[in-house]
C-alpha cells in the first residue's frame, strides 16, 4: 500500500466515523416523540425517491423484504405512509409519504438542524463554519463517486 493509498485509507475510516457520530445524534430521538432510526430511513427514502413498491425500498435499504413488512404496516397504520395500486402493474403496491408523513418528516429534521446550528454558531468560527461548508461540497462529491461506482460507471 502506498502513502497516498493510507492516506486516503486513514482519511475514509475517520469520514466514516465522524459522519455516523453526527448521523445518530441528529436522528430524533423516538422516546422523545420521534421516529426510529429504521422508519426514519424508510419515510427518507419515499420523502426523497417518491412513491416506490416495497421491493424497491427494500433494496435501496438493503434489507429482504420481509424483514421490512412489519415496518412498513405500522408506517402506513400510523398515517406516515399510504398504499395504493401501481398503475403500471395492479398485482404490485406503490407506497408514497403522506401530507402527515411529510410534516413529520419536517419537524424531526428541523429540530436537529436548530440544534445542530446552536453548536455550530457557539462552537465555531466564521472561517470555520465557511470550512464545513467547503467540506460538504467535498462529501456531496464523494457521495456522488460512491453512487457511479454503485452503478458501474467509470
Amino acid at each position: 500500500m502506498t502513502a497516498t493509498d493510507s492516506e486516503a485509507l486513514a482519511c475514509a475510516a475517520r469520514l466514516r466515523g465522524a459522519a455516523s457520530l453526527l448521523s445518530r445524534r441528529m436522528r430524533p430521538n423516538p422516546l422523545q416523540g420521534g421516529i426510529g432510526a429504521a422508519k426514519l430511513s424508510v419515510v427518507g427514502q419515499l420523502y426523497r425517491v417518491g412513491p416506490m413498491t416495497p421491493t424497491d425500498i427494500a433494496q435501496r435499504e438493503g434489507v429482504k423484504l420481509q424483514s421490512l413488512t412489519r415496518l412498513l404496516a405500522e408506517l402506513e397504520s400510523e398515517g406516515w405512509i399510504a398504499r395504493k395500486a401501481d398503475p403500471a402493474d395492479g398485482r404490485r403496491s406503490l407506497l408514497s409519504l403522506t401530507a402527515f408523513g411529510t410534516r413529520r418528516l419536517a419537524l424531526a429534521v428541523r429540530g436537529g438542524e436548530q440544534a445542530l446550528a446552536e453548536v455550530v454558531a457557539e462552537r465555531l468560527t466564521a472561517e470555520e463554519r465557511a470550512l464545513l461548508v467547503q467540506a460538504c461540497g467535498l462529501i456531496d462529491r464523494l457521495v456522488e463517486g460512491l453512487d457511479e461506482s454503485a452503478r458501474g460507471a467509470p
